[in-house]
């Protein structure tokens, strides 16, 4: 593998810790145009060349929190489905992700909705995995989402569309550690994160439809995901609490 990942910022006494368990990242490629019109003044869409034309990619990225806790408390911890609607993206010229918002299966929620103000929101969410099957499969139900894929092949994924090598799309795609996202008083927050490299496995859709893309114009219901990245398990740092963006930072 040709990425190596980024440092780990020391972890603090107020950061968050958690397992993610049968993560996957179901990306879209969208008009750039399209996905521009979403974002504030500073950002733009990461445009990428692909075989056809160019584009730019939103992902829904599933998984189940297991043993989520915040360092400073750790004997509780919290397990439940999670689904971050993400697009990629550069804010004055840094590169991150931009979250459309976040559905969380648990009533935490209150905490980043109403605290931080944060485009969080309760939904129930289903995610199965049977990673010893052949092929492995992975599936989720949540709300109006739902996604079923199967792998396509235990062989290593060197070449994504849009893509120059395996490092970017490890890096772009499955690395990002800022992300902004839309307060509730409308103003822009920031916050980051940190996880090893991932190793991802390479799985194929049999059926998706995420509807939030959808109402945002930015796909149409019978779209089929770009990708299907999905591993196991992957630990984060999440680096608590979040605050207002200012480009300097």
């Amino acid at each position: 593998m040709s990425f190596a990942g980024t440092s780990r910022p020391r972890p603090r006494w107020f950061h968050a810790r958690t397992e993610l368990d049968d993560f996957a990242i179901v990306s879209y490629r969208v008009d750039a145009d399209a996905l521009a019109r979403h974002l504030p003044p500073g950002f733009a869409p990461m445009k990428m060349t692909f075989d056809d034309g160019p584009g730019a990619l939103v992902s829904a990225v599933a998984f189940r929190d297991r043993d989520f806790h915040f360092r400073f408390f750790p004997p509780v911890g919290i397990d439940c489905g999670q689904i971050n609607y993400r697009a990629y993206v550069t804010a004055y010229g840094k590169p991150g992700v931009w979250f459309f918002g976040t559905r969380l299966d648990h009533p935490v929620v209150a905490i980043p909705q109403h605290l931080w103000g944060m485009p969080w929101s309760r939904e129930r969410i289903a995610i199965e995995a049977d990673w010893d099957a052949d092929p492995a499969r992975w599936r989720l139900v949540a709300g109006d989402a739902r996604c079923e894929a199967a792998e396509l092949t235990r062989e290593p994924l060197t070449r994504l569309a849009g893509f120059t090598d395996e490092s970017d799309w490890l890096e772009r795609l499955t690395h990002p550690t800022q992300g902004w996202y839309r307060r509730r008083d409308g103003k822009v927050g920031v916050y980051s994160i940190w996880h090893p490299p991932m190793r991802p496995r390479y799985l194929v859709a049999d059926s998706a439809r995420f509807p939030l893309f959808e109402r945002l114009g930015l796909i149409t219901p019978d779209a089929s995901p770009h990708s299907v990245l999905a591993q196991p398990r992957l630990s984060f740092d999440i680096h608590t609490p979040p605050r207002r963006f200012r480009p300097e930072t």
